[in-house]
């Protein structure tokens, strides 16, 4: 498993920018903590952005994630659902894609 030498959570995005955190097997197959990405960006589009850039993310870690923006949990397929633009990413947001957690 990949872990990130260093968390990138303290500081803010570019201008016009939101970051997004990668957690656990998220940021195992990004091979990164952090990303951002331009703003606004509906949550709704979240998954394909992150689709295009990382092939294959979806299956394997995003059909099975949580997602927090600024540490409130998003319901992402509920969101995709709505005809009217749910939750917005806005500039200096920070939004996490947080895996399963499993125990043992």
């Amino acid at each position: 498993m990949y872990y990130p030498k260093k968390r990138l959570m303290s500081g803010k995005p570019p201008s016009e920018h939101f970051r997004l955190l990668y957690f656990a097997s998220a940021a195992s197959f990004t091979r990164k903590s952090s990303d951002t990405f331009p703003a606004p960006l509906p949550i709704s589009d979240l998954f394909s952005v992150l689709e295009k850039k990382y092939s294959g993310m979806t299956k394997a870690v995003l059909d099975s994630c949580a997602v927090t923006v600024n540490l409130e949990y998003v319901d992402v397929e509920e969101e995709s659902g709505k005809e009217k633009a749910g939750v917005v990413i806005k500039e200096g947001d920070e939004v996490a894609i947080i895996p399963p957690v499993s125990s043992g």
